[in-house]
């Protein structure tokens, strides 16, 4: 097994705000990742530095066995499938669902005057069937929906065909039927053995699709805790992620959370 990402105390740092503080991790290929954590705990930093978009302030940053800061980046970046808000907020919205994922291969938004051969767009369209939207191959992205959209960014982020998948909160603004769908999506591609290494940033353990084999997860920009799923991700180590006491439940593989109430006697 190689790693495709290796962190040795990295910290970043913004004026007098520790994004990070002295993170030390380490990702194999074969492994599937869930950071977890509240707001501002440091996991979007973390997917920024993982993506090549944010250098460290301090600390040593290894991803797919070259070192940031002594590597071209724009050679590296086709090597990692992205997918986030921000990426789909620059997507044209009038930009047709096909062009959207094939573009990829230029590492371009918004297609131009680039050429693609016929392998390019049968491998688009292997894609968008992979999950489960090839029916909006002609549709333009702004006519999507929400779930639709994060659909179609998976599809755009494994075009290369990339050594490390980065999903942050692939979920988010979901609605449930469309968060079920999307971690039906996500849990296929996490037990398929020739998909990528991957890690997703979530805030609900809900958002956890089966076959996802590990967790870290962060607070104030520090690391609680990281390691196998089973072992790891537990009542006191998520109370202590979320500064607060939680029931953790798990059935048919997935996982729950709520508050711990307190029982008083009378």
């Amino acid at each position: 097994m190689a790693a495709v990402v290796e962190l040795a105390d990295v910290s970043v740092v913004r004026g007098s705000h520790r994004l990070l503080s002295g993170l030390t991790w380490r990702v194999q290929d074969d492994e599937r990742w869930v950071v977890l954590g509240p707001n501002g705990a440091g996991k979007t930093t973390l997917l920024q530095v993982l993506s090549t978009h944010l250098h460290p302030s301090e600390g040593l940053v290894g991803i797919l066995q070259e070192v940031i800061g002594t590597v071209d980046v724009f050679e590296l970046r086709p090597r990692i499938g992205l997918t986030s808000a921000a990426l789909g907020e620059r997507i044209p919205r009038s930009e047709r669902v096909a062009d959207v994922v094939v573009s990829a291969s230029y590492a371009v938004v918004g297609r131009w005057r680039e050429e693609y051969d016929d392998l390019d767009h049968a491998r688009a369209a292997e894609l968008l069937a992979e999950v489960g939207v090839s029916h909006l191959a002609d549709r333009t992205f702004g006519t999507l929906s929400e779930g639709e959209r994060k659909r179609v960014q998976i599809a755009r982020a494994l075009m290369t065909d990339p050594e490390l998948l980065l999903l942050d909160e692939p979920a988010a603004g979901l609605d449930l039927g469309g968060r079920e769908d999307l971690t039906d999506t996500l849990s296929l591609l996490a037990l398929d053995e020739s998909s990528p290494a991957t890690v997703l940033v979530s805030h609900h353990v809900e958002e956890i699709p089966p076959g996802f084999t590990h967790v870290l997860m962060l607070r104030g920009g520090e690391q609680v805790v990281a390691g196998p799923m089973r072992e790891t991700l537990t009542e006191h180590n998520l109370s202590a992620a979320f500064g607060m006491g939680l029931r953790l439940d798990v059935a048919d593989g997935r996982y729950s959370a709520r508050r711990r109430i307190a029982s008083h006697r009378r």
